[in-house]
């Protein structure tokens, strides 16, 4: 007769004291070591300074900010973009565990610190790729520009119009009437916390009604002086609208062809290393004339303008080609194909389109020789690299926006491109040890 099986069963009543060893964690060469070391070479003074408890003080002393800045760069990578996420992983998986190292964090904290550094965030972009040129791994010679749509989070049925909002205002106006009535005569204490989050709540709605309001009046003035211009245009389309949800956030067609609620991401790269050298966002539908812009925001960081600048058709208008050549900082050469022009013109028309050309300023008549040769064609095709570089950002959660606000849209923004920049750095300085 066979005796009973002997084996060991999981008891998982039993209280147990645990070591361990964060450092043994994780491999020398592991990914959030990596993170880790970037972050330690930044300046983060700035963030230090804000900090309100100090020695000998009262006053519970927060998390470290280069912590919680490896944190979302290494959550960034790993394509995480929610806080309450990245919070479970500081608990559950390893290398998150070993870059808090035993910091007390929360979701929210961790969500507040995200968006709250706009500009120190840029300032951390520039002064990395500095740090890349200087190590002669990245150049300013050659620079791509190009627009990306990223979804908001908003839906479609968010966006109402002027009347529908001041309904809105007028039922929440007399919501709060109700609820602080019941708060002053409420006995308890445990129904008038209730009452007062509900009272939050319906404040919130309110402001986010009042602010779609503003941005409201806004578009209907441009869309009163673009009547001015194309009143037929105007005329067809529906009435103006605003999300009640992310007032700065606008309808966009996505390369799908479908329409969602969007912002315009801006990345200036160096194509063939992959470095992003500038990043802003905007709310506007489409990229023309933001060529001129992104130039200037490249010589603000870096006291130099590229000498080329590599750009779809549509981007940078005949104005904007005649005055990137003459830029005060210096010339820049626009690589960009001239938009499709009409085969079955008229001899009249011909005639008209010839004579434009005539008076066109001389950088312009430039470019156009220049992108008829195929040394300007191919220095155009490096362009495609670009949207290798959109496709990766995307790939690690860029596609969707888990904030609201175009300034907390920056802050996602330029995560994105540190992270972007801290691997690809990495790589370029491996390979010449």
């Amino acid at each position: 007769m066979t005796s009973e099986a002997r084996f060991i069963q999981a008891d998982r009543s039993q209280t147990r004291w645990d070591f361990m060893d964060l450092e043994g964690l994780l491999p020398p060469e592991h990914r959030a070591r990596i993170v880790w070391s970037f972050v330690e070479d930044l300046d983060l003074s700035p963030l230090y300074e804000a900090i309100k408890s100090r020695e000998g003080e009262p006053g519970r002393p927060p998390p470290d900010p280069a912590v919680l800045l490896a944190l979302w760069l290494y959550a960034t990578i790993d394509g995480v973009g929610s806080a309450r996420h990245l919070d479970r992983l500081t608990r559950s998986d390893v290398a998150y565990r070993w870059i808090a190292g035993g910091v007390p964090l929360n979701y929210h904290g961790l969500s507040d610190f995200r968006v709250e550094h706009v500009q120190v965030l840029d300032r951390l972009l520039t002064e990395s790729v500095t740090a890349l040129i200087g190590e002669g791994l990245v150049s300013l010679a050659e620079i791509a520009v190009d627009g990306t749509k990223v979804r908001a989070s908003a839906s479609r049925g968010s966006f109402k119009t002027m009347e529908k909002l001041e309904q809105v205002e007028a039922a929440v106006e007399k919501r709060l009437t109700v609820l602080k009535a019941e708060i002053e005569r409420d006995p308890e204490a445990c129904s008038r916390r209730k009452k007062a989050a509900q009272e939050r709540g319906a404040r919130q709605v309110k402001e986010r009604a009042a602010r779609a309001r503003t941005v409201l009046k806004q578009l209907r003035a441009e869309k009163k002086q673009r009547a001015k211009r194309h009143a037929a245009a105007e005329a067809k389309k529906s009435e103006v609208k605003v999300s009640l949800s992310d007032p700065e956030a606008r309808n966009m067609r996505f390369s799908d062809g479908a329409v969602r609620p969007a912002y315009n991401a801006q990345i200036a790269a160096a194509p063939r290393k992959g470095i992003i050298i500038s990043a802003d966002i905007t709310e506007r539908r489409n990229d023309s004339g933001l060529a001129a812009p992104m130039v200037d925001n490249i010589v603000t960081r870096y006291g130099k303008t590229p000498e080329k600048l590599l750009v779809d058709s549509h981007y940078a208008t005949c104005e904007d080609i005649a005055a990137l050549a003459e830029h005060a900082a210096g010339s820049v050469q626009v690589f960009a194909p001239p938009p499709i022009e009409r085969d079955d013109i008229s001899a009249r028309g011909l005639a008209n389109r010839n004579r434009k050309r005539a008076l066109e300023p001389e950088n312009v008549k430039e470019w156009r020789s220049r992108m008829e040769t195929e040394a300007g064609q191919e220095v155009y095709g490096r362009r495609k690299l670009i949207e290798r570089l959109n496709a990766h950002l995307k790939n690690h959660g860029f596609g969707f926006l888990y904030v609201r606000g175009l300034m907390k849209a920056k802050a996602v923004l330029l995560l994105h491109a540190l992270a972007n920049n801290l691997m690809a750095g990495y790589r370029l300085r491996t390979r010449l040890s």
